[in-house]
């Protein structure tokens, strides 16, 4: 543009090779107040440009990671596979340092997709999707002397709440100031349909794969409890967030890069307010678990004598490198800054012993446990094999002994101790990988879940 009577308009920059940014605004009114020609505009242009980004692209072969479990029979084998495949993929991202992969992985949407039991340590990035939209979710328990176990479930039926959305607005439970004012100042989550969900499902668990345990601790003969969640529809929200101003990223710095597996740099004003968002994220959901287990303890007039808990869909921060478990438990802890006594929780299925376990990083479990047994089938594949069994059969054979109960009064068989993995070969695998010792268990005596609430149909993944 070589004339000054027409004002200037980010096409002209555009018509002279620049690409589209928040600096235009300010050329543009600089322009329009010093017009410049020739010469002259592009030397001042150049001056203010930001410098062109250096696009990088995924990595032609997987970056290394570690291959902790193995097929023993062809359903196994079957499963094992699509992991492989599917991290192989994920692995060529290229952010990513190393990985590795758990006992109880299984796929989790399509090609490219972090499964469950996946672990990637990629430098200087958060990758939502690697968290999942189930962010922090976790596992605590709270130890309540010689309460009688069905006390604690009668009280526990009381207090929690399954389901799809949250409590009734005259239902809601208190959310401290301090909590909600971090929440505000926020820019990824002060949004107010987030903050409605931050008081609206507190004292809730969901549904899926969520439950309320009740149970004895194997070396001690005390009652347990162990509640199993997230952060609801609260973390559901920072995900989507994420998601977007990840793409945002993704199309300027890596656009051959699976939209899926897009990232945020961490050395961004972006990135850092993501990563404050997720630690105010995992402190509601730990408050969460914690006002649940206080209302469940106070119905049964039970004495709290020891709590601790752990997530297993997160992010872990170690200097530059972000650990993303989805679905896997932290070992070490430097990645749990509240960590007791270096204890973790892994639960198996309703029928079986949770694990208590401890243990240390090694080169192949970069810090990491399973997070619990997965799934070798998807829910519906796992629905159809039960075909010609009404659901009240199936239910009295998988879950003679226990007191198990579904909130929604209706049964999911995909939720049963056969919808997952042999328990056996999950914990036989984990000692075999070096996966953490187990130090205790807590017995079942049984356990809330949601029920079928008429969602799986929807649901494509396995969680």
């Amino acid at each position: 543009m070589d004339s000054n009577t027409t004002p200037y308009t980010g096409q002209t920059l555009i018509d002279l090779g620049f690409t589209p940014g928040p600096w235009f605004a300010e050329a543009l009114a600089y322009l329009n107040a010093n017009p410049l020609a020739g010469d002259d505009l592009r030397l001042y242009l150049h001056s203010v440009a930001p410098e062109p980004v250096q696009q990088i692209d995924p990595f032609t072969h997987p970056q290394t990671y570690y291959r902790n479990l193995r097929a023993e029979n062809d359903t196994e084998r079957d499963n094992v596979d699509k992991v492989f495949a599917t991290m192989d993929e994920v692995m060529k991202t290229p952010t990513a340092e190393v990985g590795a992969v758990m006992p109880d992985a299984c796929p989790a949407g399509p090609l490219g997709t972090i499964p469950v039991g996946g672990v990637v340590a990629t430098r200087n990035a958060i990758h939502p999707a690697m968290h999942s939209a189930d962010v922090c979710c976790s596992v605590m328990i709270s130890y309540l002397g010689d309460t009688p176990p069905k006390d604690v479930l009668n009280a526990a039926h009381n207090a929690t709440h399954f389901g799809p959305g949250g409590r009734p607005r005259n239902e809601h439970w208190e959310l401290p100031g301090d909590l909600d004012a971090r929440i505000r100042q926020n820019k990824f989550l002060h949004e107010e349909k987030l903050l409605y969900k931050a008081h609206s499902h507190l004292g809730t668990q969901g549904d899926g794969n969520h439950f309320l345990y009740v149970g004895t601790v194997a070396s001690t003969g005390e009652t347990a409890l162990v509640t199993h969640h997230g952060s609801r529809g609260f973390g559901a929200g920072l995900f989507s967030e994420g998601m977007r101003v990840a793409e945002q990223f993704r199309r300027r710095l890596s656009p051959g890069t699976m939209a899926k597996n897009a990232w945020i740099p961490f050395d961004t004003p972006e990135g850092e307010a993501y990563w404050e968002a997720l630690q105010i994220v995992r402190e509601w959901t730990k408050l969460n678990h914690a006002m649940i287990h206080d209302a469940t303890a106070k119905g049964a007039k039970a004495p709290v004598s020891n709590r601790w808990w752990n997530e297993h869909n997160f992010v872990f921060k170690d200097g530059d490198l972000f650990y993303h478990a989805k679905g896997a438990t932290p070992l070490d802890d430097k990645f749990v800054p509240d960590s007791q006594d270096g204890l973790r929780l892994i639960p198996l299925n309703m029928a079986e012993p949770i694990l208590i376990v401890r243990g240390k990083t090694t080169k192949r479990n970069l810090g990491f446990a399973p997070h619990g047994a997965g799934r070798n089938k998807s829910r519906t594949q796992h629905i159809k094999s039960k075909g010609g069994r009404s659901a009240e059969q199936i239910f009295r054979e998988e879950t003679a002994g226990l007191d198990v109960r579904f909130y929604s009064k209706r049964i999911d068989i995909s939720e049963l101790p056969s919808a997952y993995k042999n328990a056996d070969t999950v914990q036989r695998q984990m000692e075999q990988y070096g996966l953490g010792e187990v130090v205790d268990r807590v017995l079942p005596y049984g356990c809330i879940m949601a029920g079928n609430t008429g969602r799986h149909g929807r649901r494509k993944r396995r969680r």
